[in-house]
């Protein structure tokens, strides 16, 4: 696969403004930070064979790295980047409800293969996307890179929501389940609900990748194409 940069991009600049040396500067440390926690993760499942271990090296870390990911509602709603607000605020709270309403209060589930696997969906499809709009921030995205942008969730997303749910029902008819019902009477009803939200939020999430996917590397690529070299000229 070609490393070279997208011919159809604008030509590289140099110069770089307030906002954009903020995007690379939060860009370059999330992609950071993910790439630690994927690192943890391989490593440990790795050296130990049973995830087990994971969330004594990595449990913390990848809750405030994922807390982090509120700025990504704001960057949208603030126009700092032409990013969809809703589509934003439903992946970032459904991550943040992993985060704080399942592996926080169950810890005994974060034992299990289901977090292992969902952090290293999320934390190699956050490398990528992240990676990227660094590149893009100097409008020199290798091609690889731009693949990889839109077709890693092809992959990823599955195993990240398959991976979600999983944690959730384990928390209500698992593991953690007495403690759910114990710890008070509505919680279980609110992870029902979350687990039905998920049919129509996993559509429009994957929906929007697809069509996103189909714009840069499918037939509306060439309609972007035409378009760049009509501004260039």
């Amino acid at each position: 696969m070609s490393t070279t940069t997208r011919p159809t991009q604008k030509p590289p600049t140099s110069a770089l403004t307030p906002k954009k040396l903020y995007l690379v500067l939060y860009n370059s440390a999330s992609a950071v930070a993910w790439l630690t926690v994927l690192g943890r993760v391989v490593v440990t499942l790795n050296y130990k064979g049973d995830p087990f271990f994971v969330p004594l090296v990595v449990d913390n870390f990848a809750r405030v790295t994922q807390t982090f990911a509120v700025m990504e509602i704001l960057h949208a709603l603030t126009g700092v980047v032409p990013a969809p607000v809703f589509t934003t605020l439903m992946q970032v709270a459904s991550r943040l409800f992993l985060m704080y309403a399942i592996t926080l209060p169950f810890p005994q589930l974060n034992s299990s293969f289901w977090y292992s696997s969902m952090l290293c969906a999320w934390a190699t499809t956050e490398v990528i996307r992240y990676t990227y709009f660094v590149f893009k921030q100097f409008d020199r995205i290798p091609a690889s890179l731009h693949w990889l942008r839109y077709s890693a969730f092809l992959i990823l997303y599955p195993i990240g929501i398959s991976s979600e749910v999983a944690m959730t029902l384990r928390a209500l008819w698992g593991p953690a389940s007495s403690e759910a019902f114990a710890w008070s009477s509505w919680y279980p009803h609110a992870l029902g609900a979350v687990l039905l939200s998920y049919i129509p939020g996993s559509v429009v999430l994957y929906g929007h990748m697809l069509k996103q996917r189909r714009k840069y590397l499918g037939a509306g690529a060439k309609g972007e194409e035409v378009k760049n070299q009509k501004k260039r000229q």
